[in-house]
């Protein structure tokens, strides 16, 4: 390797493997902290710090109400800071509240009225689905919606679909009763639906007939050599133009689509997480910020367009998790709210400070678990 190389090797690593990870992720990061902070400031509540990612700072400013905005060291996430908190993850600091002059104590996050609390913390992952939705309506407002017309062009051999006697140019009406206007309708059944026996009404030659096919988990590779795991009934579309359909759409039919699209989002990851939990699913899927950084390198290279893509359905995804009813989440925190609620006082802090530990603990496995599928995965060359 010459001297220029190594330079060169490093530029071109830094384009297009940090760079759009950086990019998409500190994209998705901003916006779930500004529903925070957005409502946050809506209720009065004084934010200390509004910052994108974790560590040393490395460069920010402050702005006219007190709250430093700044970019830190490590892009991995962020958090938003208020008045009160003892630390990112908005654990109270009780003696630091004590200590407080009444006119600070206004100010104070823990201070204010529950709804407001709670309005607060959902805001962020509300805005990750916002987001997403901004994103997918922009797409489908310009390029519209192309769909396969639900015409079966191939079935493979020796699949679920050639045991349950589906022949080429079967025209599927519905599944489960759900009507199927595209083959995108078809997946949204099957991809979900493994080892479960899924009921088709299908036309073929003008006569409907009734079709009981059971998907297979089936591994698969996409294009960048990545294999992961999902139920295939064994049909596809064909490359027949005429069963290629496109239809503009406009800012209405395209919001609606939108939310179709994060819907879809959901329910997949829902049916993975029970797959995962039955063991349909193999716990190496799981992927850490190796490769998800590793994802987003891949996909950057077919171009803005399916990189926006991507941010749009990891905001989904990262507004999911934080739900989740795990102690330092948003959702952990909305848990112990909900229970303030029914109780009508807060939980004990000596209680909520262990809730807060078991919660880190949790969080830290499962991102050292992910991590390690991450590396492995590298290792061996895979996706």
């Amino acid at each position: 390797m010459d001297l220029m190389s190594a330079p060169m090797a490093l530029l071109d690593f830094g384009l297009t493997k940090v760079v759009p990870f950086v990019f998409v992720l500190t994209i998705v990061v901003f916006f779930h902290e500004l529903g925070h902070f957005s409502v946050a400031r809506w209720n009065k509540v004084k934010v200390d710090a509004f910052a994108v990612g974790f560590g040393p700072e490395l460069f920010g400013f402050n702005d006219k109400h007190g709250t430093r905005w700044k970019f830190c060291v490590i892009p991995l996430g962020g958090y938003v800071k208020f008045l009160g908190d003892q630390d990112a993850a908005s654990r109270p600091d009780h003696a630091a509240l004590q200590k407080m002059s009444s006119q600070e104590q206004e100010g104070a996050f823990e201070n204010k009225a529950l709804w407001r609390r709670a309005a607060v913390v959902a805001a962020g992952p509300i805005a990750n689905f916002i987001l997403a939705s901004v994103i997918y309506t922009g797409i489908f407002m310009y390029y519209g919606e192309t769909k396969l017309a639900p015409v079966v062009g191939s079935i493979q051999e020796n699949s679920a679909a050639e045991e349950a006697g589906f022949q080429l140019g079967d025209r599927v009406v519905s599944i489960q009763g759900g009507e199927i206007t595209s083959f995108q309708d078809i997946a949204r059944y099957t991809l979900v639906s493994s080892d479960e026996p899924l009921d088709f009404i299908v036309d073929r030659d003008g006569s409907e007939i009734s079709i009981t096919a059971i998907p297979r988990m089936t591994k698969r590779t996409d294009r960048f050599g990545n294999e992961f795991q999902t139920g295939l009934v064994g049909i596809g579309p064909g490359s027949d133009p005429a069963n290629i359909i496109q239809t503009p759409l406009g800012p209405v039919a395209a919001f609606v689509k939108s939310i179709d699209s994060i819907g879809l989002i959901i329910s997949r990851t829902y049916h993975f997480v029970r797959e995962l939990i039955g063991g349909k699913q193999d716990a190496s899927q799981l992927r850490g910020p190796l490769g998800i950084g590793q994802m987003t390198s891949q996909v950057a290279t077919l171009g803005i367009l399916q990189l926006i893509t991507l941010a749009a359905a990891l905001s989904v995804s990262i507004g999911l998790m934080n739900l989740l009813p795990v102690p330092m989440l948003d959702g952990g925190h909305l848990l112990f709210y909900a229970l303030e609620a029914i109780r009508g006082k807060a939980l004990d802090p000596k209680a909520q400070d262990v809730a807060f530990r078991i919660g880190l603990t949790c969080v830290l496995m499962l991102m050292l678990f992910a991590t390690s599928n991450d590396i492995l995965r590298l290792l061996g060359g895979s996706g």
